[in-house]
């Protein structure tokens, strides 16, 4: 034995025993990140008028129709745009210093964002399947990427102390 403690879960965490875990806190910025990157590519997308989305434009995946119909927009915003602004604003709320931050109103904003991410997908793919009747893969691995944050967040605070202050 070098003298080492064995690695547990507290090992894992912080110092700071009201961290999350480490696993959520790195996954979360991935996630944010990866959302960014392919939100921001269909963003240059919308704004370029672009077709070069490398996803084919007839039968039930036609990311063109997705992305060219009226529910593309929100009350005149793309909603490639508000994804680009909300994965910015995740990107932000999960990075290291927002972890620590002693405000606790930082991880309220972090998973009631993730909340709202969830509700405006939910809404996305009723469109997408009942209105549009198209699907459009990249509006889907950003889908993916929002709903899999929305999980790690939940299991980081599900796995934290609660603060009531």
């Amino acid at each position: 034995m070098t003298g080492q403690a064995p690695l547990t879960r507290e090992a894992d965490a912080t110092a700071d025993p009201a961290q999350a875990p480490r696993w959520a806190r790195v996954t979360a910025l991935l996630l944010s990140v990866a959302g960014l990157l392919v939100s921001a590519y269909l963003t240059v997308e919308h704004y370029s008028s672009s077709t070069t989305l490398a996803c084919p434009e007839t039968g039930v995946v036609n990311c063109v129709k997705v992305t060219t119909s009226s529910y593309s927009t929100l009350v005149g915003v793309p909603v490639a745009l508000l994804g680009l602004l909300f994965f910015a604003a995740m990107t932000l709320l999960c990075t290291p210093a927002a972890w620590r931050a002693p405000n606790p109103w930082v991880g309220r904003a972090r998973l009631g964002g993730s909340v709202a991410g969830v509700v405006m997908v939910a809404y996305l793919v009723w469109a997408e399947l009942f209105r549009i009747d198209a699907i459009c893969l990249w509006c889907t691995v950003v889908h993916a990427l929002t709903v899999a944050l929305f999980a790690v967040l939940a299991l980081a605070a599900a796995l934290s102390p609660i603060d009531l202050t």
